[in-house]
């Protein structure tokens, strides 16, 4: 089905005003197959990279079936519950929600650590309709009795492999053990690893399956380019880059945290403005580094993959891969931190000798060969081009498809 506005997809006049209110005109080809099968109650798979529109894709259906119900939310219960694996993606949707229910009396609330839980409890004893939550401090308070999980009609998971990397699967299995067998479920994920399958399989009923191809802003908007160097050089690398004007609103993103605080040290010795986003950070610390990149207040967000999903901020013209990440996947997050709104973009990886497996394995996912900058690289080039230069960003120039790695979350990296 292709529509060229939202009123076709049967959104009420007061969401589609919402809409045009916030200059969102076309609904994305995700919106397009999800939001009527979700306003006639059915469960869905959605699978769908970030920047799809998917937050859209279930929170407009999600506040008209709510709006249509007529029920009044009560003390300590939540009416619809949405799963988030990051207090920033948390934020993001509710953010969503505040923009598309504009026109509607909805009361919402975020449930998330890093932060007191005394607002968040005020805010579930009035009763909510949608509860935007992260699952350790939602179970937190569950088993405070400060909130009632008994009634919720509906139930939305989102970036369900993300909960999987970070060892959130057991909790959220825990969270709908508790909620009423009937109820409108959603899962959502960039890709479907075996437990996540799983999950879908005991949850899901019956369920409509949403599939948007990942053709990767990587290979549509995004200029790729890769450094082939030893690991000691990175630092005079980046400080090299940094010093040209072109890179106006730069994301590095690192492996670990403590390799996050350090590029953050050096780049200040440097007299570049950067800030430091990871998950030992407080959340006031956190919020505040995303607004003054947002901002422009500092021009540099160092960050681990806790921002390679759920930040949405414009006009990032560079993402830097100063270490590549374990995962193929990361890298197609990542750099869609950039491009993003129409926009154009460059990412620019460094890699060294030990990270040639993850360059080849990114290679593969994205069908494209990174393009090789700078003088000749140290050691034999991963990619399929013989003459060492890397073929563009062409879709089918870089290797067959591989053997993914194994799943698994470093404790440091988040």
């Amino acid at each position: 089905m292709t529509v060229s506005n939202f009123a076709e997809l049967g959104l009420a006049e007061r969401l589609v005003r919402a809409l045009k209110d916030a200059q969102y005109e076309n609904p994305t080809p995700i919106q397009q197959q999800a939001i009527p099968q979700l306003l006639q109650g059915k469960d869905l798979l959605g699978i769908a990279q970030t920047g799809t529109g998917k937050t859209a894709a279930f929170t407009l259906p999600l506040l008209q079936n709510l709006d249509k119900g007529g029920h009044q939310s009560a003390p300590r219960v939540a009416r619809a519950l949405i799963l988030a694996p990051t207090r920033e993606l948390a934020l993001q949707i509710s953010a969503s929600i505040k923009t598309y229910g504009r026109h509607m009396r909805v009361r919402q609330a975020v449930i998330m650590g890093g932060v007191s839980q005394r607002p968040q409890i005020e805010a579930l004893r009035r009763g909510v309709d949608i509860l935007v939550a992260t699952p350790g401090r939602l179970l937190d308070l569950v088993n405070q009795r400060h909130v009632d999980l008994r009634k919720c009609e509906y139930l939305i998971i989102d970036e369900a492999d993300r909960m999987l990397d970070m060892g959130f699967i057991r909790d959220v299995r825990k969270i709908v053990a508790i909620l009423p067998r009937t109820r409108q479920t959603l899962l959502f994920s960039a890709t479907m690893p075996g437990e996540v399958a799983k999950l879908a399989g005991e949850i899901l009923n019956q369920p409509e399956r949403v599939e948007i191809a990942a053709k990767t802003v990587a290979v549509d908007r995004i200029e790729q380019r890769v450094h082939h160097l030893a690991a000691a050089s990175k630092r005079d690398l980046l400080a090299e880059l940094l010093s040209g004007p072109d890179l106006e609103k730069v994301i590095v993103f690192t492996r670990t945290k403590h390799g996050a605080d350090k590029v953050v040290r050096w780049l200040a010795k440097d007299r570049v403005s950067a800030e430091a986003l990871h998950g030992n950070k407080s959340q006031n610390a956190r919020q505040r580094a995303l607004e003054n990149f947002r901002k422009g207040r500092t021009r540099v967000l160092v960050a681990t993959d806790i921002a390679a999903r759920g930040l949405d901020v414009d006009d990032i013209t560079h993402v830097i891969n100063y270490e590549l990440p374990h995962e193929p996947e990361c890298y197609v997050h990542r750099i869609g931190r950039t491009a993003r709104a129409g926009a154009a973009g460059i990412a620019i990886s460094f890699c060294d000798n030990s990270e040639r497996g993850q360059l080849r394995s990114i290679e593969r996912l994205i069908k494209c060969s990174l393009v090789v900058i700078g003088d000749a690289p140290v050691g034999p080039i991963p990619s399929s081009n013989k003459n060492g230069r890397g073929g563009g960003n062409k879709p089918g120039s870089g290797p067959g498809k591989g053997r993914r790695r194994s799943r698994r979350y470093d404790r440091h990296a988040a």
